[in-house]
């Protein structure tokens, strides 16, 4: 099974975490299912489901700025790095990132990692706008109680992993067809006939297999829910789930990474199809 996963750290009615289920059919990716899940414990119980197999593909970071782990002192191994990181506070958090930045040049003020150029990608130490170091300080921590691998960044298990977590990001594949267009807003007063016109455009494309070459599949019905949610959340899972089943291809053509670059930092992670 593939999975693709919009994430909230913070997830309520309002905005909630959209899963999209789905699996390969020949060289297109048929939709199964969209779940919504209004809490984190919902949600980290359907990750640790028994007796799934699944390719997933996330909208959150795996990992922060190896710059910036440095500069701080925090451990370089991404375990422990990562542990570090859980024990703190989101206000520990916001203040430490902050003072990093304002001791920092204009125009230089966030560290990056090495994909957010190639993907487009916010640095996954940004608190506002989108909140994805939350993301992380929230999400992986769950993953990882899971038991769900999380490849280059955790050691190859002895056996194949059940259940397999990959960095995704929607807006690689958006732009890809859209260019800068927006398709979404959480602004009601922004939810224009513009960006639905947008949200109908981008299915068309990845509809057509402007994505690697795979054509998703839908029901009348899927399509009308994913053009109609102005929100954009569901889209999004979507198009991690796209990201999910690419990854899933070259790991069946015998890719040890699912995809992702053999040089990869292991500390950072890697957004997949960059």
């Amino acid at each position: 099974m593939l999975l693709g996963c919009d994430f909230s750290s913070s997830p309520s009615r309002q905005k909630t975490i959209v899963i999209a289920t789905g699996r390969l059919v020949g060289n297109g990716v048929a939709l199964s299912n969209l779940e919504y899940f209004t809490s984190l414990d919902a949600w980290a119980a359907r990750m640790a489901q028994p007796g799934e197999r699944w390719v997933g593909g996330f909208d959150m970071p795996f990992g922060l700025p190896r710059e910036l782990v440095q500069a701080l002192g925090w451990p370089t191994d991404w375990a422990a790095c990562m542990d570090h990181y859980q024990s703190l506070s989101r206000a520990d958090i916001r203040s430490t990132f902050k003072a990093f930045c304002a001791a920092r040049p204009v125009g230089q003020k966030f560290a990056h990692r090495a994909t957010d150029g190639p993907a487009g990608s916010s640095p996954s130490m940004k608190w506002v706008n989108p909140p994805v170091a939350f993301m992380l300080h929230v999400g992986v921590p769950l993953l990882r109680q899971a038991g769900v691998h999380l490849p280059g960044l955790m050691p190859k298990p002895a056996q194949p992993p059940e259940r397999v977590a990959l960095e995704a990001y929607p807006g690689l594949l958006a732009r890809a067809v859209l260019g800068r267009r927006s398709y979404k807003s959480d602004d009601k007063a922004r939810q224009t006939p513009d960006r639905l016109d947008a949200r109908r455009v981008l299915l068309a494309a990845l509809e057509a297999g402007q994505f690697k070459g795979l054509r998703l599949q839908l029901a009348a019905e899927q399509r009308a829910l994913l053009v109609s949610d102005a929100r954009g959340d569901s889209l999004d899972a979507v198009l991690c789930l796209l990201q999910a089943a690419w990854a899933l291809q070259q790991h069946q053509q015998g890719a040890p990474l699912y995809g992702l670059p053999p040089n990869m930092d292991p500390l950072e992670g890697w957004i997949v199809g960059a």
